[in-house]
């Protein structure tokens, strides 16, 4: 069984969903498969504000307005000393109706993507399994799949768009993944019912809280119907190996931050644990002829600032603007499918620096900006997601030789 179809997406998730509606609004007959039943669970619940500008040009802003999303004003962190900055509320910095965005159950949310990938004029495939990647060449041509456990079919494409996420379908098979060895971390994590929320505008914050020994930090996201989803990050190997079950690793690290166990006095655990491992990735080629990484499977930094979400909408919504233009005028080339990639990564090395800033021994947020308050609103506009403009990076001026100096210490 063949079948050809001008775009190709292999993954249904915020990436996939996004890249599929819009080129199948742009005219082009799309095909996207997603390997689960819809709706599954997935991590990543915390978004941030600039997912606005994709929702918007989805059409489905009104949509998640009606939700009941918790809406996310802020964020806050706390030290290994238990001490609480200062919320970083969003529309003080900018007072517009962009500067709100949710926390999202993603079972629910990904399925409203997937809808309206659909609604738009996609063909979506759910409990499609990608048997394999096809290449002609250097030249991706299609795809391998299978339905439940129905016969093989083969699809044939002029553009195949890997947005696999973790499986990585495109880049495994070429020998493209390259994991970040700085940045080996697991996670735990559990969800709760009746943990504590802040009163008011901060009460849907996303809280990061370090732990005492700082060895680890916790994430805090409240959720619809008083659920709150709460994490543990740390080093591989400091929080897997030879420590015991996910539960009693999970709860031993409690003992570290009071500032969780503060909030979760009266919470009742409403789930299993989970853990992920050795997530930050990288791909050392991202677009190829015939083919383009978005999302997950372009890369994974870290989930310390909640930006994985955001980075599958934008590339998303980049890559498809060049698969419309590259199908226009019949050109698929590596050139024309990655032309966004230079302006995108651009824009996620400050969110790369900003990761790497706090896992920096030494190096304190609290301290820097209370030496340079003039950076309060550079760094809320990259919690925010204001990474594409040329000022974006400007904070770092002033931070490189604060991280250098902190680094140097460490390292005597």
């Amino acid at each position: 069984m063949t079948q050809h179809v001008d775009c190709l997406v292999l993954g249904g998730g915020p990436a996939g969903s996004t890249a599929a509606a819009l080129v199948a609004e742009g005219g082009y007959r799309t095909l996207l498969v997603e390997r689960d039943r819809m709706p599954r669970f997935h991590i990543g619940e915390s978004l941030m504000p600039e997912t606005y500008w994709t929702f918007k040009r989805l059409g489905i802003l009104d949509r998640m307005k009606a939700s009941n999303f918790v809406k996310k004003l802020s964020v806050q962190f706390v030290s290994h000393s238990g001490r609480e900055s200062q919320p970083f509320f969003f529309d003080e910095h900018d007072p517009r109706e962009c500067s709100q965005t949710w926390q999202v159950l993603r079972s629910d949310f990904d399925q409203m993507l997937l809808d309206t990938a659909a609604e738009k004029g996609a063909e979506c495939r759910e409990g499609t399994r990608v048997v394999d990647v096809l290449f002609d060449g250097d030249r991706a041509v299609g795809a391998k799949i299978q339905t439940d456990n129905g016969p093989l079919e083969e699809i044939t494409a002029d553009v195949v768009v890997d947005a696999s996420g973790q499986s990585a379908l495109v880049a495994r098979k070429l020998g493209l993944l390259l994991p970040n060895p700085e940045l080996r971390k697991a996670s735990i994590w559990g969800y709760y019912e009746g943990a504590k929320r802040d009163p008011g505008k901060n009460g849907g914050a996303t809280v990061i809280m370090q732990s005492s020994n700082r060895k680890a930090w916790f994430w805090y996201i409240p959720l619809a119907d008083d659920i709150t989803s709460i994490g543990v990050v740390a080093d591989n190997d400091y929080l897997l190996r030879d420590r015991g079950t996910p539960e009693q690793v999970f709860e031993e690290e409690l003992t570290h931050c009071p500032a969780v166990l503060e909030r979760m006095v009266t919470a009742r655990l409403a789930s299993k644990f989970r853990v992920a491992r050795e997530f930050s990735y990288n791909t050392s080629q991202s677009a190829g002829d015939g083919w383009v990484m978005i999302g997950d499977s372009w890369g994974f930094i870290d989930p310390l600032y909640s930006s994985g979400v955001y980075f599958g909408l934008k590339s998303g919504e980049m890559a498809a603007d060049a698969i419309i233009e590259g199908l226009n005028v019949g050109d698929t080339s590596a050139r024309q499918l990655g032309r966004w990639l230079d302006d995108f990564t651009g824009g996620v090395k400050w969110i790369s620096k900003l990761v790497d800033a706090y896992y920096t021994d030494g190096f304190s947020f609290g301290q820097f900006m209370k030496a340079h308050p003039e950076h309060r609103g550079n760094l809320t506009d990259l919690l925010i997601g204001r990474i594409f403009h040329k000022e974006a990076g400007a904070i770092f001026a002033d931070m490189d030789p604060w991280l250098a100096r902190a680094s140097a210490v460490s390292d005597v």
